[in-house]
């Protein structure tokens, strides 16, 4: 079942209606001013301070310039020409210090940038890992891994080019209007700071409409990572029912529309930069028309005439450059949002204040469910008044058809969701007294579906105890009845499971999680449907080792197949979510109630199978569902 709740999700319009640029940004700004990081606050302030020399002297070019040209047209022709190379030499050498400054900021600067990009990216995974089962079973994998990829991207480029473009640029500007004003009038300063005025209000109101297709384009791009990664993963599915094309088709509807959203942002930007140009242009011409006014009337000479010339198209490279810089900003800053909004996302399961630590190991622990009710929606209950106690040490069973809530069970007891109503106890503590990580370290669990990271074997078991020796791992692997096999392998425990663990059978994947387990050596152990996807052999060769494990440990076993859990000390029978019956094994038979017609089922379906040659637990899984 996926349970729906519509506050583990993302507000949907945290994409189509984000937050204010500048909140963004504001969101950004303890991590490009870290605390507890002296070495990385001095490499900021170096920075900008190299970055004021670059631009001091790159306004400074210009000068230099106008006076070598002066001095030029006006030499006599016997005059020596030393004064001219003095001033063409310092223009070279203010330009190095310009370029040089330039570099030397940004070669400060990139330890900041990219510190604040990986601070933000483990956060942000960080917080994904503490929120809650209902959040990502309502979300998908690959748009997940998507959003974070584009948000640390998008925060390298805003601290990137709004700290060391648009600020520097910001700068030039002030500096070149007043230095116009001072060596000429203020009408060229109000032009200039007018063309300056308009190109940016063009640019930046122009720009904002344009984002809308970079929304578009992420939440398409999403979209068809989403679809791709899950067909690839359901690869075996896709060829079972022959539909490649289906899958083609579907992604390449995602990339029509993708397709479609880039066009018109390609386009809108071609218009962009028209109207960019035409400003500029316009603005250039008029103080052109000026300054050439003026050396006709020997009121400017002709270095000063050059000098409003190279300042314009000086000021015009960074300003060009600022079109392309604020969009960039804006598609860094789209990219952000959805990021800085998962953070956002309250977690459902959380740590009380002063939450005690239950000890990873130790003595077995007692178990007690006390009137618990849950429900993953409020129109259906799932678990209604559940009431039982696992003493220390024992072995307690939960059995019912499909959906009582047999799994739910585990996963209150891990607390990946909290109880509507009750408490759930492990030696009288409320769970929600408990850290969570304490909680989930003192437990220990075999699925029904062991998934298996796509690594090695070897990585597999050691990730029950991370950190454990060679001899540790491979002492789990013997008593879980796999180190044989994994010997017997060409790479050994080096041995990649491929993705999902499909490199393996359905039994040695579940040998692997055994092992696994026994290694994290858990107080309380949960094997959850941990043989009914396996066949009669397997399941008996599993049960010996399943045995192991659950020797001097708290155990509560969710069974689907109920001659795996005829030794257990007390049988729960589950029916839409109440405990109908409980008991022995024998004594549930004597009751001829729910587990006893369940007893003869399972016995009638062994029958036939004996009889038609298949495996019992073959023909039982193609008439059953998957447990709740």
């Amino acid at each position: 079942m996926r349970p729906a709740n519509p506050h583990a999700m993302v507000p949907p319009t945290a994409a189509k209606n984000p937050r204010g640029s500048w909140s963004t940004v504001f969101s950004l700004m303890p991590y490009l001013w870290p605390k507890n990081e002296p070495a990385l606050r001095l490499r900021l302030i170096l920075a900008s301070v190299a970055m004021l020399l670059a631009k001091i002297a790159t306004v400074y070019v210009p000068i230099l310039y106008s006076h070598a040209v002066d001095r030029l047209a006006h030499r006599p022709a016997d005059a020596l020409i030393i004064v001219p190379a003095a001033i063409i030499v310092a223009y070279a050498g203010v330009r190095i210090a310009a370029a040089g400054f330039g570099e030397l900021r940004d070669a400060i600067f990139a330890a900041v940038q990219m510190r604040a990009s990986r601070d933000v990216a483990r956060q942000t995974f960080e917080h994904l890992h503490g929120l809650s089962m209902r959040f990502h079973l309502d979300r998908q994998t690959g748009g997940l891994s998507n959003i974070i990829l584009r948000g640390t991207l998008g925060i390298q480029t805003v601290l990137r080019l709004a700290t060391f473009n648009v600020v520097p640029t910001i700068i030039e500007l002030l500096l070149t209007v007043g230095i116009l004003w001072h060596l000429f009038n203020v009408y060229y300063a109000l032009i200039t700071f007018a063309a300056v005025g308009c190109y940016m209000t063009f640019t930046f109101a122009f720009t904002a409409w344009r984002s809308k297709f970079r929304r578009i384009m992420n939440e398409t791009d999403n979209e068809a990572q989403t679809k791709a990664i899950d067909s690839l993963i359901n690869f075996e599915t896709v060829k079972y029912f022959g539909n490649e094309a289906h899958e083609s088709k579907r992604f390449d509807e995602s990339l029509a529309r993708y397709e479609k959203a880039s066009v018109k942002s390609q386009v809108s930007l071609n218009t962009l930069n028209i109207g960019q140009a035409t400003i500029i242009s316009i603005a250039l011409g008029i103080m052109m028309l000026m300054a050439a006014n003026g050396v006709a009337h020997h009121s400017m000479s002709v270095g000063k005439f050059v000098l409003v010339n190279t300042y314009l198209m000086q000021l015009y490279i960074p300003l060009n450059m600022l079109g392309f810089v604020y969009f960039s900003l804006n598609q860094g800053l789209v990219d952000m949002e959805q990021m800085f909004a998962l953070m956002r996302v309250d977690h459902e399961i959380t740590d009380r204040p002063g939450a005690k630590i239950l000890p990873a190991q130790g003595a077995p622990a007692e178990i007690r469910f006390e009137n618990v009710h849950f429900s993953y929606n409020p129109d259906r209950e799932i678990l209604k008044g559940v009431s039982f106690t696992v003493p220390a040490g024992h072995k307690i069973a939960v059995v019912g058809p499909t959906g009582s809530g047999k799994s739910t069970i585990s996963r209150m007891l891990f607390r990946f969701y909290d109880v509507t109503q009750g408490a759930v106890l492990i030696n009288g503590t409320d769970i929600r007294d408990l850290t969570q990580h304490s909680l989930r370290s003192a437990i220990g669990v075999v699925p029904q579906d062991t998934v298996l990271f796509n690594d090695s074997i070897y990585y597999n078991i050691a990730y029950g105890k991370p950190g454990a020796t060679n001899v540790e791992i491979e002492n789990a692997a013997r008593l879980a009845q796999i180190h044989d096999f994994i010997t017997r392998l060409p790479q050994g425990y080096k041995t990649k499971v491929g993705e999902r663990g499909l490199k393996l059978s359905g039994g040695e994947k579940q040998r692997v999680a055994i092992a696994r387990t026994i290694l994290k050596n858990p107080r309380i152990l949960i094997l959850d449907e941990a043989t009914s996807a396996l066949d009669t052999a397997t399941e008996q060769e599993i049960g010996a080792a399943l045995s192991s494990v659950a020797h001097d440990r708290t155990t509560l076993v969710i069974a689907h197949r109920l001659s795996t859990i005829t030794d257990a000390d007390e049988i729960l029978v589950l029916r839409d979510g109440e405990i109908v019956e409980r008991g022995s094994h024998l004594a549930l038979l004597s009751l001829d109630g729910v587990y006893a017609a369940m007893w003869a089922a399972q016995a009638e379906l062994d029958e036939v199978a004996e009889v038609v040659g298949v495996d019992p637990l073959q023909l039982q899984n193609s008439v059953s569902e998957p447990a709740n």
